[in-house]
């Protein structure tokens, strides 16, 4: 005899349960659980994601700049994100796409920071290191189908050398003078490129933090995923300066003159 209610079926009379069958219980089961019985699942898109990345080499070592906003699709939601992030005395990562998948990143590089320092063999890890971990994470990901939903410009300063390149969601990697990710590679690159290149042993840290300001005031104006409060970073001899958060001076007076805004039709 079958000795679970749930099991014998509903009364006749669904104004009266005799039995206490609802709510209806699950049976307990014992047997053999198929681990891949309800399916694998990978994220299919980024859901909490920061917008442009922008870095650039000057004459003393390498500069970045990130807002800090965190968008919920079109919504920005979350203004105080910080994401520059250092990484051991000589590297910072800056991350746009998905927030919580560089949250994930963040804990895998301070267990490798943390393995490092434990060995005690006298070595440190510099950005050639990390970017390499990075792009190897970042291929081995995506070729299991599940990669995650960033794109990371890897910089820092060590032995004398300035180090700045880019590895993205599918392993890709490249390196350059001026570097940006997200709608910044389209609008702000090109600004980057004129300003920077050729004269990277030349360019100040004030004149890089001024490039770099301008270039987020054009994104804050054209990117609408983007936010007027950001933060820089620099990469020096000196180490890792990560600056509090800084607002934008703008304005929106040139709106005025623009067919089709407001009022103006004509």
């Amino acid at each position: 005899m079958d000795h679970f209610p749930t099991n014998w079926g509903r009364p006749r009379n669904d104004a009266f349960d005799a039995y206490a069958t609802y709510p209806i219980h699950q049976r307990p089961y014992n047997g053999p659980k198929d681990s891949f019985a309800d399916g694998v699942q990978r994220t299919q898109q980024p859901i909490v994601t920061g917008t442009s990345v922008l870095a650039i080499k000057y004459k003393d070592g390498v500069m970045m700049a990130a807002d800090n906003l965190a968008s919920y699709g079109s919504l920005a939601r979350f203004k105080d994100v910080q994401r520059l992030h250092q990484v051991g005395n000589y590297t910072v990562i800056g991350a746009g796409g998905d927030m919580s998948d560089f949250q994930y990143i963040q804990y895998i590089l301070e267990e490798l920071s943390i393995d490092e320092i434990s060995a005690q063999d006298g070595h440190e890890l510099g950005p050639v290191e990390i970017h390499e971990y990075m792009s190897q994470l970042m291929y081995a990901r995506r070729s299991k189908m599940n990669p995650l939903w960033n794109s990371l410009l890897i910089g820092g300063f060590k032995d004398g050398k300035r180090f700045l390149s880019y590895v993205d969601l599918l392993g890709t990697t490249y390196s350059a003078s001026t570097l940006a990710t997200g709608y910044g590679a389209f609008i702000a690159q090109p600004l980057l490129r004129k300003a920077v290149e050729g004269r990277e042993d030349v360019i100040t840290e004030e004149e890089a933090r001024k490039i770099l300001e301008d270039s987020l005031r054009v994104l804050f104006y054209r990117d609408a995923r983007s936010l007027n409060k950001f933060q820089i970073a620099a990469i020096s001899s000196a180490g890792v300066s990560i600056s509090d958060s800084m607002q934008l001076d703008t304005a929106w007076s040139f709106a005025e003159n623009i067919r089709g805004y407001g009022a103006q039709t004509q």
